[in-house]
């Protein structure tokens, strides 16, 4: 092979190849799902088959979520292919790997992984630690592909790739459909929840064009759209049957990119679809002939009951591995044991916590759990109830009991969608989540570093309406560059980044736990006399 070919392979899954460079990266390609059988790739893409997926000399996983770390697959293959990852403060990632036999290279940020003569790829982590997500920039015979993965890159990131590369970045592969449970599962009226789902849609689909249109790569490609939910029980929360919602599709996003850059070459692929980097010409699969994404609700619901005939021993067998606990299974004082034992990994967190999460779980093992996280320690009382609670989840024993006993980790869970919630007040905290998810000393020892190392006295000026006002140059929550990702309406100011919201006049986060963001009105330079 003379040229540079990208072949999609569903969801953020790409294969990468040049002379002398079969790559895979971020493949998601065995039937059995993801996060307790909740999530497959959509569209279908099983009828990918090897050489495609197989004959390769080297995998990249970007991040440990398992539609990008799909460990039944890389368990199946040649046991001399190596699987390159990036470092994180959590060694997660490389211990899963691990696990499953797989030899693992971790490479840190910007550092290159030679791939024969002068080719090489290197990993782009997120610059906040609190989301252990990566970018994978490819530099291969004289091309350039940079692979976004689920990583809220910065523009000084992509412009270090552009120098990295010594030109223009050929391929740009992003991603416009965030992985999110809010606010499909919380108790919101069906117009606020669709207010928050178009918000949200909205604010990534900002975020990732002025990305797009400040590095104005030869072709860009939407991908990484929404997962297909194809158990009875979450059927309804897929995307296209209801309207926007919270998981746009790649159809819906390359549109919004062609309306406001029209001048931008760009394209969906569908897995098995290859693009051809030098000429920008897509090949499409065959197996896609007469489907299309934007053929309507009643077609789309059609195309996921089928999909779902297929995949219902997936979804039976992800039930089956996580059986109902008993009563007497010593599940509710192993859920105490565990999360009393976060309580100690990080004063730091506990402190920014500071709420009560009321458990509401179902089953004969279950019950009702209060768990009083912060200020300054973890307690859970196991006759819970009785008192207010700021935030409720409810959920099936089956799946806690995964969490408790290790087989399941929190933020798979989360992005299960097996569960509900309500919040009062409701604002995100971030801190509760990260405690959650990284469950890790280092982890959550490198997000109060890096929140320590901000300036706080570095600001930007924006135009709130005519009323110029200075503004902490970076978001306190990961931050991000407001240089490059704030949006001023109305007197608020939001974070594209995480759609955080800040009042211009007290600088209060009005939708999540934050530190304030340092306000001051610029005085009009005086007229000369």
């Amino acid at each position: 092979m003379d040229e540079v070919v990208v072949t999609a392979l569903g969801h953020a899954g790409l294969r990468v190849d040049a002379p002398g460079a079969r790559i895979l990266a971020d493949p998601w390609v065995s039937s059995g799902g993801a996060f307790l059988g909740a999530w497959f790739p959509f569209p279908d893409n099983g009828h990918l088959a090897a050489p495609v997926l197989e004959d390769v000399d080297l995998v990249v996983v970007s991040h440990e979520h398992l539609d990008h770390l799909d460990l039944a697959f890389l368990e199946g293959l040649a046991p001399e292919v190596p699987v390159v990852v990036p470092r994180y403060p959590s060694t997660i990632l490389p211990r899963r790997l691990a696990a499953i036999g797989r030899r693992t290279v971790v490479l840190d940020a910007w550092q290159r992984y030679p791939l024969g003569g002068d080719d090489w790829l290197t990993v782009i982590p997120e610059q906040c630690p609190m989301s252990h997500d990566a970018a994978v920039l490819f530099s291969l015979a004289g091309r350039s592909v940079l692979h976004t993965n689920d990583a809220r890159i910065s523009l000084a990131q992509v412009r270090r790739a552009m120098d990295e590369v010594n030109g223009d970045i050929d391929v740009m592969g992003v991603q416009m459909s965030g992985a999110s449970w809010h606010p499909v599962r919380y108790d919101y009226p069906p117009e606020e929840s669709d207010r928050i789902s178009e918000a949200k849609r909205v604010g990534k689909f900002k975020a990732v064009t002025r990305l797009v249109r400040s590095v104005h790569p030869r072709f860009v490609m939407p991908y990484a759209g929404p997962p297909a939910f194809l158990d009875p029980e979450l059927f309804e929360l897929n995307s296209g049957l209801h309207g926007p919602g919270i998981f746009p599709d790649q159809h819906e996003a390359l549109t919004w990119l062609q309306e406001r850059l029209p001048q931008q070459a760009s394209a969906y692929l569908l897995p098995g679809d290859r693009l051809d980097v030098d000429r920008l010409v897509v090949e499409r699969d065959r197996h896609w002939d007469g489907f299309s994404l934007a053929s309507g609700p009643l077609e789309r619901r059609r195309y996921l009951e089928d999909y779902a005939s297929r995949r219902a021993g997936a979804v039976e067998r992800a039930w089956a591995a996580n059986p109902e606990p008993p009563a007497g299974s010593g599940l509710a004082e192993g859920f105490k044991a565990h999360l009393e034992s976060l309580g100690r990994l990080s004063a730091y967190f506990l402190a920014r916590i500071g709420m009560t999460v009321r458990f509401e779980v179902s089953g004969p093992a279950g019950g009702t759990w209060d768990a009083h996280i912060g200020p300054d320690r973890v307690r859970v009382d196991l006759d819970g109830g009785a008192g207010p609670a700021n935030y409720v989840l409810r959920m099936d024993a089956r799946w806690l009991a995964g969490v408790v006993t290790g087989r399941t980790r929190w933020e798979e869970l989360l992005l299960s969608l097996r569960f509900t919630a309500r919040r009062e007040p409701d604002h995100y905290n971030d801190y509760l989540v990260g405690l959650l998810k990284h469950a890790d000393l280092a982890a959550l020892r490198a997000v109060e570093e890096f929140e320590a190392a901000r300036d706080p006295f570095e600001s930007i000026v924006v135009d709130d309406g005519g009323r110029k006002v200075a503004v902490s140059r970076y978001c306190p929550h990961a931050g991000e560059d407001l240089a490059e990702t704030a949006v001023v309406v109305d007197g608020v100011l939001r974070c594209l980044g995480h759609n955080f919201e800040y009042d211009l006049t007290t600088g209060a986060c009005l939708n999540a736990r934050s530190d304030p963001i340092t306000v001051s009105t610029v005085e009009p330079a005086a007229t000369a006399r």
